[in-house]
């Protein structure tokens, strides 16, 4: 594939939408609350990295009867987004990171942002790849198996701390907003493969289990009546 041309589209496409959303999030950075949102977003985009946390969440889960299939399902989410993120997209992609124009350009917009990005601590990703977003990718995949299997009054928090994370990677400027939008389509798609999978799954062995018990039950019947004939 001509990567250089799905840069330049990316660029054609989303151009003015990625710049609009990053301007937003450089005034945060300059406004009255920026060093807060700086320590926030800077502890809380590391929370996922490699997709560790949600992986340990979801053994933990697998742990107890009560959120197996919750632990089952962010499992399943992680690996099915992992699979068309880091496997597939970003090697056929190869869109560069934010931060690599800094090198180069002389645009006063981005100069703006490598300001930015420098007070920061100039983050940098595990690859160069940013198309889509690997961190909103896992975080929901992961979280939408909780929303759809927990309590919708209190697990549609999991959602909120999806986009939040797609947020923390545009606000450390690793990625472009189109980079977390990709993230979040892509997330959502391979967590409600993890839903259904493992609804399907129980499905099928809550009926392989009364299968098995009314053969017991059938069994135990004709041996009672049996022994009743034989006196």
């Amino acid at each position: 594939m001509d990567t250089a041309a799905v840069v330049q589209w990316f660029s054609d496409v989303f151009g003015t939408f990625d710049f609009n959303i990053l301007q937003f999030y450089a005034n945060l950075h300059e406004g009255p609350l920026g060093a807060i949102l700086d320590a926030f977003f800077l502890v809380y985009t590391h929370l996922g990295d490699d997709g560790i946390l949600f992986i340990v969440l979801g053994l933990i889960f697998l742990l107890f009867k009560k959120t197996r299939k919750v632990g089952a399902g962010m499992l399943i989410g992680i690996a099915v987004g992992a699979i068309f993120t880091n496997v597939t997209i970003k090697p056929l992609i190869e869109r560069p990171r934010p931060f690599e124009l800094f090198e180069y350009s002389s645009d006063p917009n981005v100069l703006l942002f490598k300001e930015w990005w420098t007070n920061l601590g100039e983050v940098h990703a595990s690859s160069m790849r940013s198309f889509p977003s690997g961190h909103t990718t896992s975080a929901v995949a992961a979280l939408v198996p909780v929303f759809m299997f927990c309590d919708k009054k209190k697990s549609w928090l999991a959602l909120v701390a999806a986009v939040l994370m797609g947020a923390s990677r545009n606000y450390v400027q690793v990625h472009y907003p189109s980079d977390v939008l990709g993230g979040i389509i892509i997330g959502l798609i391979a967590g409600l493969i993890a839903f259904f999978v493992v609804s399907f799954a129980m499905k099928k062995f809550a009926e392989s289990k009364n299968i098995k018990a009314n053969k017991v039950v059938t069994f135990d019947l004709i041996e009672t009546i049996r022994a009743k004939k034989a006196k």
